[in-house]
């Protein structure tokens, strides 16, 4: 049990494109007792594997006499979806003021992953020894929370009798809103577009995050500029108020806010000055712009179905070049594929039964081919335990199947898309649907291919193609919507693009890590988009 923990390195640990913090929250339950006159003095260290070594990212603090511990000190973790990041837990009691762990008695530890904890909010489970076996009844508890304001503010602004700063005309006038610095300045937060020849303007309706704008305090005092626009850049100052999110906020369609615009130099000036003109804040509204992690937090579970391409073009999976022989190391690309993508998702489904289908081969007894079938050959029960159930399944269908084709793809979308049609029906979020195709070819059947992935693209489903061996995939490129919208052969256009195509022959001598990151970088933007689009909230939600 040798802990060689070094504090963590400045900066945190993952790729550039952290998703956001998490802050995991951790209590001990009927920990072993070390202390012969007492209880055990417990804290709680966390490690993160970082290139197949555990480095420790945070202490908490240590909780004296008490083997029930809630700790205070939080543990903040950057998440990355596309990666699997493997935490431990390790307990000990403290004896000395030591920094070594290896001279306090060890209580117990618990490895998981960071999706494991997000996906359930909250786990508890068994403490276990250097030797794999419980730690006495010691158990531990880690609850997940994200830790960022997603709150945004909706305002729509308005301008009566502004001041008239044009000789041959009326203004033309635009507001720029800012919030105190830290070094006490006022910096720009938001301008809004210029209203040409008029000095009742009505602005459009904006957004900004509400941290943007008060830091996330609705009480700070924020300042908001009406300008006359010039061309030159010289635009004329027309008046100036202060005022909260608060203030703002008590703004309703019936009732608009009205702000007196000043201009102090006038007011000093003229006695009988009363204003510039006045600012309507015509509604205010806060709402939350949710994001991946607070669905996944709320309860959202992501469906993952795989279908595998037994198309004749594979070759003979007993011949060594055929993309299905399975070589000396118990893998192959379609194997390779299955693991990268499926150990990610697995923890965001809780049960862990995965559809295995495949298509393109005929099946015994009567050798009828199929573009839909069971790897497991149970057709009510297609469902396989994990991702290893899946390869099993795999490499036991091989021999049981005559390799044939066309490659059709379409039949299997819609077998997916059903599911999602039947998920829409509980009008909530709760199940998203991700499909995992792997072949090694052009498509058969493009025009029902492309009209199977629009229908799609109305529900909450996303496609992902591995393509393997070393054919063209410009068919596959182009269903991949990232350089123009997909359409149907009826001329009907994708709502949002679902599929991400990426050939498997890129990854070939990259870490393994590599291609989840890659198919699965834009899955968490496609949750989103789709639940927004349908104006629902995660299930658990609390009000903006």
């Amino acid at each position: 049990m040798a802990y060689t923990g070094t504090p963590s390195p400045a900066g945190p640990i993952g790729s550039q494109y952290c998703v956001c913090k998490v802050e995991l929250s951790v209590c001990g339950q009927n920990l072993l007792d070390r202390d012969v006159t007492s209880k055990s003095d417990p804290f709680c260290v966390l490690f993160m594997e970082v290139n197949g070594k555990w480095v420790e990212l945070d202490r908490t603090e240590t909780a004296v006499n008490n083997l029930n511990p809630a700790f205070s000190k939080k543990f903040v973790v950057d998440y990355h979806f596309e990666e699997v990041q493997k935490l431990k837990f390790a307990l000990f009691d403290q004896d000395k003021s030591s920094m070594q762990l290896y001279e306090h008695d060890f209580l117990g530890e618990f490895s998981c992953t960071l999706g494991m904890i997000v996906s359930s909010k909250k786990i508890t489970r068994t403490l276990l020894l250097g030797n794999g076996k419980p730690a006495g009844k010691g158990m531990i508890t880690i609850a997940a929370q994200e830790l960022s304001d997603n709150r945004v503010i909706t305002l729509s602004m308005a301008g009566r009798k502004l001041d008239k700063k044009d000789l041959f005309g009326k203004s033309d006038p635009f507001l720029e809103l800012y919030k105190p610095g830290d070094d006490g300045k006022w910096m720009l937060v938001h301008r809004t577009e210029v209203i040409k020849y008029t000095l009742d303007p009505v602005w459009k309706p904006f957004t900004v995050p509400l941290v943007s704008l008060c830091d996330g305090d609705v009480e700070k005092l924020i300042k908001v500029m009406c300008y006359d626009y010039d061309s030159d850049g010289g635009h004329d100052f027309i008046g100036e108020f202060q005022t909260s999110v608060a203030r703002m906020c008590e703004a309703q369609d019936v009732f608009p806010l009205e702000l007196e615009c000043i201009n102090p130099k006038k007011q000093k000036k003229k006695k009988n000055y009363k204003n510039s003109g006045i600012i309507i804040v015509k509604s205010c509204k806060i709402t939350r712009d949710f994001s991946f992690l607070d669905y996944i937090l709320g309860g959202c579970q992501l469906m993952f179905t795989v279908g595998i391409d037994f198309t004749a073009s594979n070759g003979n999976p007993r011949d060594p070049s055929s993309l299905h022989y399975i070589n000396p190391m118990g893998t192959n690309e379609y194997l390779s594929a299955i693991w990268a993508v499926g150990q990610i998702i697995q923890d965001y489904d809780s049960d862990k039964m995965f559809p295995a289908l495949g298509f393109g081969a005929q099946l015994p007894p009567d050798w009828k081919v199929s573009h839909e079938f069971a790897i497991n050959f149970n057709p009510t029960n297609p469902f396989c335990s994990g991702v290893e159930g899946i390869v099993q399944a795999y490499s036991a269908c091989l021999p049981h199947i005559r390799f044939y084709g066309p490659t059709n793809f379409s039949p299997i979308v819609n077998h997916v898309a059903r599911f999602a049609a039947q998920a829409t029906q509980q009008d909530a979020a709760s199940q998203y649907f991700i499909l995992l195709i792997i072949t090694d070819g052009v498509i058969s059947d493009m025009d029902e291919t492309r009209h199977a992935v629009v229908q799609a693209s109305k529900l909450p489903m996303s496609i992902i193609i591995v393509g393997v061996g070393n054919a063209d995939f410009a068919a596959m490129e182009f269903l991949d919507g990232d350089s123009r919208v997909l359409r149907s052969y009826t001329g009907e256009e994708a709502v949002r693009d679902i599929v991400q195509f990426v050939p498997f022959r890129d990854f070939r001598n990259a870490p393994k890590e590599t291609l989840a990151k890659a198919v699965l970088a834009e899955l968490p933007q496609q949750v989103v988009q789709y639940f927004k689009h349908q104006n629902l909230p995660p299930i658990n939600s609390e009000p903006a």
